[in-house]
């Protein structure tokens, strides 16, 4: 057993405050989010300024790695050195990026600060979340943090559509200036409103483990998209890259198996679920970001949508995905079964690719929204499942990083998806180009190369030009959509293998901004209480002090039970304090006081009641049936763990220091 870094209670702030924090910390997430997605729309006027076309794919993939890399590594630096001086270091990072970004001159330049944005980018997402544990009750921490998932939600639609936007009215390099601004008041807010919290033990970080992790990552996407194209497979850039990730893979387990905290123990490759979830999760995470990444290029150079139009034709996609994340999510919830909806989204989602596959120059908006749009949905089917059935099926010292890993293979796979696109779009056109070029390819802004870097002008070479480079484009995009249908049969297998373990009971369906975001890096604690709180602590207060009382023969009202929790916890307790802090009208609260007299159960005095010795006994009762309740949630995952008594104490303790709404006692 490993010490945590367990973060200090949360800090004691007026709503005002935390809500305060709150937007700050929204608009940070919102902006990491964002350039996950907004640059895709931008990507073909970006091309035809900077050149570099053949090299489009990194645009995205130098962030989505950078961000991948970083991200356990900032929540651990987070839980070492105090996350609000973390978060401001990160804010500032994503700002320096972003600004580079935009005064780029050359592709080469654009991928650079990319990277740096990456690396802000990645810090952003997981200390944002740490943060609202940081500030915020644990009863109240799902609303935040559903909340969090509705932002990225909302980037996934709308970062395509203002992508688009911005190239048509001010220009692409407004996709990255627009961050400043915004990043201003999120860093002015933070710095000004946010408490310094540190946690109560150090971690040990496995720098070495991270940095091998970061090697065999880096490898395997460079191989997947340079060879071919600006290296020959045989050549000994590829060669050398692929030796480095061997023996980067072998150094990874040779450390793994030393260190106290590994970044990702080798134990969880013994592990079914894990391993199989983690290759399908590298499936979807490669159809999804490799999809996003090149249909705005297909609808704008082939269907002649403008930039905001490609924007708006992907929102099908958007919403299939979330509309099939979120149902499949409240299923999995009513019926405890999770098995079938991989098997049917890795089905939904393999037609879609087919049906992208078949899109050409006759094809209308309405069949490729169609097409994207069966796409999402089946994509939105897989993603959810896969973390639960993760979490669902380790231990608990493995919940942490089991969580994490399993997203980390997710978003590796996102990049590798760009990459290998890019490389098998790049590939096909340039043979394609290179076959029996018309004559009036030879006028100035009409040959192959001209052409690849920027179809703008296209309208200005003869009917020949426009007709073989639009079908040499178009027959490019149907290759990849093509080559990743087998990948999609591929996983559509692979879901069979999936066992379906018995959902424990606390096991509940991640946010979105957990199944589609970048690894979270939570400690297997910190996990633990996020899915205790779902289940019990995201409940109005008076629904959860019915765990006080049941399967007890004991008839007491929810209403009932937190007036003798609360008056036996405190030993008296005035009703005029009671009616401060839950809004409940007095006139109610001395009618549950009185029934509690009638009983014996306390006694009342100036409007000040006290627990009698049968009151105190009951209470005593109420709490130790409340902590068998919570351990039946926990115990499946740390049975004789100290950290899960400790987390049952916790909550049970905060359960019982929630006020009910005037609302819900009236």
């Amino acid at each position: 057993m490993t010490a945590q870094a367990e973060p200090q209670a949360p800090t004691q702030l007026s709503q005002r405050a935390v809500w305060t924090i709150f937007g700050g910390l929204m608009l940070a997430m919102l902006l990491a989010a964002l350039d996950q997605t907004i640059v895709a729309t931008a990507l073909p006027k970006i091309v035809s300024d900077l050149g570099g076309a053949e090299h489009l794919s990194w645009v995205v993939t130098s962030y989505m790695l950078a961000s991948t890399i970083t991200t356990p590594l900032w929540g651990k630096l987070g839980d070492l050195y105090g996350r609000k001086t973390l978060f401001i270091t990160c804010i500032v990072i994503f700002l320096v990026g972003s600004a580079l970004s935009g005064t780029s001159q050359n592709m080469g330049q654009l991928i650079a600060w990319r990277a740096v944005q990456g690396v802000g980018g990645g810090g952003l997402m997981v200390l944002a979340q740490a943060i609202i544990a940081d500030v915020v009750p644990p009863r109240d921490r799902g609303r935040y943090q559903g909340a969090f998932g509705a932002v990225f939600g909302l980037s996934s639609v709308a970062g395509p559509l203002l992508g688009g936007l911005f190239v048509d009215t001010i220009g692409w390099r407004w996709v990255f200036y627009i961050n400043l601004p915004i990043g201003a008041v999120a860093l002015v807010v933070v710095t000004a409103v946010l408490p310094v919290t540190k946690a109560r033990t150090s971690p040990k970080i496995d720098y070495i483990g991270i940095t091998l992790l970061a090697t065999v990552a880096t490898s395997i996407v460079l191989v997947t998209s340079l060879g071919g194209s600006t290296w020959d497979w045989a050549g000994p850039q590829v060669i050398g890259l692929s030796v480095l990730g061997v023996l980067a893979i072998a150094a990874f387990a040779f450390v793994e198996a030393r260190v106290p905290e590994p970044v990702m123990p080798l134990r969880l490759f013994r592990n079914c679920v894990f391993v199989t979830c983690s290759i399908v999760g590298f499936v979807v995470g490669f159809a999804m970001f490799g999809s996003i990444t090149y249909l705005p290029l297909y609808l704008q150079a082939v269907q002649g949508a403008s930039p905001t139009g490609s924007g708006l034709q992907m929102i099908p996609m958007m919403v299939g995905l979330l509309l099939t994340s979120i149902g499949s999510g409240q299923l999995i919830s009513r019926t405890g079964r999770y098995k079938i909806y991989p098997i049917v989204g890795s089905a939904v989602f393999t037609v879609g690719l087919y049906l992208l596959s078949l899109m050409g120059r006759e094809t209308t908006s309405l069949q490729s929204g169609a097409s994207m749009f069966v796409l999402g949905a089946g994509l939105g089917l897989v993603m959810q499942v896969l973390i639960l059935a993760v979490q669902n099926a380790v231990e608990y010292r493995d919940l942490g990083t089991a969580t994490s890993g399993a997203t980390f293979f997710r978003t590796i796979g996102s990049s590798v998806g760009v990459a290998v696109f890019g490389t098998v779009f790049n590939s096909h056109l340039s043979s394609t180009l290179a076959q029996n070029p018309p004559a009036g390819a030879a006028a100035p802004g009409c040959s192959a190369d001209v052409l690849s870097q920027t179809s703008e002008n296209i309208g200005a070479c003869g009917p020949d030009v426009i007709n073989w480079f639009l079908d040499g484009y178009s027959d490019s995009i149907h290759t990849i959509f093509l080559w990743a249908v087998p990948v999609g049969v591929l996983t559509f297998v692979l879901t069979f293998l999936i066992p379906e373990v018995t959902l424990r009971t606390g096991a509940t369906t991640p946010e979105p901004s957990e199944a589609f975001g970048a690894p979270g890096g939570r400690s297997s604690y910190e996990e633990l209480r996020l899915m205790l709180w779902r289940e019990v602590g995201s409940q109005d207060p008076l629904k959860a002090y019915g765990l006080l009382n049941r399967d007890l023969d004991i008839d007491l009202t929810p209403g009932q039970c937190w007036m003798l929790s609360r008056v036996s916890g405190e030993r008296s307790r005035p009703l005029a304090v009671m009616h401060d802090r839950s809004h409940v009208p007095i006139e109610r609260i001395r009618e549950v006081a009185g029934e509690l007299v009638d009983r014996g159960l306390i006694v009342l005095t100036d409007d000040v009641a006290t627990p009698t010795p049968a009151g105190d006994a009951i209470a005593e009762e109420l709490r130790e049936n409340e902590r068998r309740q919570l351990r039946e949630v926990v115990g499946q995952w740390g049975e004789g763990e100290p950290e899960t008594e400790e987390l049952v104490q916790e909550v049970a303790d905060r359960l019982r220091h929630q006020d009910p709404t005037a609302a819900a006692l009236t």
